[in-house]
């Protein structure tokens, strides 16, 4: 009889090295959802009972809404790991312009503020508010051994990975999915939102 594995939640903001962490957790044996309602218009009001409904079927879950919804899980699946991607600022705010532009989600609207739905021309206040999350996860979770924090930007890893996950270390690189869907050198079908 397979036990089952405690569930992993990865807090950390888009273009952090999410796709990358999606994927390492694919190749550990995680069922992996996320991002999940990017485009509902209504993913304010519907993301955390949407996050409930998903969550008994996935062993893990990787970028919005589940970032910001970190407190609610911690307090819904006790046991779990939370795994929080971050990369310097400039670099970060650098590459969701690049990759979002003037483009407006829903989902960006909620973690942003109304009218700030496209990182173009919103720099500051994106910058803002991804100090502010990740400052809050790390308070959040403090003198407890269930967040790992990892950069992936500078090679955090296996290593880093499966040790905070207590699993053998793959014999295979760590998986590095840029934002053209890029791994390893092969393009790879997007199989969810952009976001």
């Amino acid at each position: 009889m397979q036990t089952e594995k405690p569930k992993v939640f990865c807090v950390g903001f888009h273009k952090t090295g999410t796709k990358s962490l999606a994927r390492a957790l694919e190749v550990l044996g995680y069922r992996v959802t996320g991002p999940n309602g990017a485009r509902d218009r209504r993913i304010a009001e519907r993301a955390l009972p949407m996050a409930l409904e998903i969550a008994p079927r996935f062993d893990a879950f990787n970028d919005n809404p589940w970032s910001i919804l970190y407190r609610e899980m911690d307090a819904a699946f006790p046991g779990s790991g939370f795994i929080l991607t971050v990369r310097p600022p400039d670099s970060w705010i650098a590459s969701v312009v690049r990759h979002f532009g003037n483009e407006v989600t829903p989902m960006r609207e909620w973690i942003y503020g109304t009218g700030r739905g496209a990182p173009q021309g919103n720099e500051r206040a994106y910058l803002d508010r991804y100090r502010r999350h990740n400052a809050d996860v790390v308070s959040h979770f403090a003198g407890r051994a269930c967040l790992l924090t990892m950069d992936i930007t500078v090679g955090d890893g296996w290593e880093k990975l499966c040790d905070f996950l207590a699993l053998p270390v793959p014999d295979r690189p760590f998986p590095h999915v840029n934002a053209a869907g890029a791994v390893q050198g092969r393009v790879v079908p997007h199989r969810h939102d952009p976001d």
